[in-house]
């Protein structure tokens, strides 16, 4: 695939080439997948999505297989031991965000039957497809991340601003933000 072009942001690093190529911008329409990509982009806040990349199998191990229910059934001792964990980021609020997030997750899923259901209703189940001819100019959030953003934060989540869900529709598929000369453009 090194003659395919891809999108700039990716170039240069295998791991990050291998997560453009095979995961973001293509639609998750399952629940699990949803919420290891919203906890991933809870913990990615302040800092690079690479850095958060190399440490996914980390947070994979220490956070259950990105188990909701387990997460959300967390207890100090588990929390301390969080703390402790170098596999993983170690920030207080961000822990504590992903625990909270998982009862409120729960919670969306009740109303909605799915997280999925509810996520999607924002852009009527389809993905929206932007026209971006070079990554660096991208939108980093948008109105509607700013109306999810607010409507999450309504519900309990704690680490969902703009930006961050922005990130998650660009990695969920919600938005498919490939450069339009990317071979994966057309391909999600």
């Amino acid at each position: 695939m090194s003659n395919k072009h891809r999108c700039g942001w990716c170039v240069g690093d295998e791991l990050y080439e291998t997560y453009h190529d095979t995961e973001w911008g293509v639609p998750v329409y399952e629940d699990a997948t949803l919420f290891e990509f919203l906890i991933l982009e809870t913990f990615q806040a302040g800092l690079s999505w690479i850095t958060i990349l190399r440490k996914r199998e980390n947070f994979r191990k220490a956070l259950d297989d990105f188990d909701y229910k387990k997460i959300a059934k967390y207890n100090q001792e588990k929390f301390n031991d969080l703390l402790q964990d170098a596999g993983i980021i170690r920030n207080k609020l961000k822990i504590k965000a992903t625990i909270t997030n998982a009862e409120a997750f729960m919670k969306i899923q009740g109303e909605f039957g799915s997280f999925s259901d509810y996520i999607w209703k924002f852009t009527k189940g389809k993905p929206i497809k932007n026209t971006i001819n070079n990554y660096k100019d991208g939108p980093a959030n948008t109105p509607l991340s700013d109306v999810i953003s607010k409507d999450l934060k309504k519900r309990g989540f704690k680490f969902v601003g703009t930006t961050v869900i922005y990130a998650h529709m660009q990695a969920t598929g919600m938005v498919n933000d490939h450069e339009v000369s990317c071979f994966r453009y057309n391909e999600v």
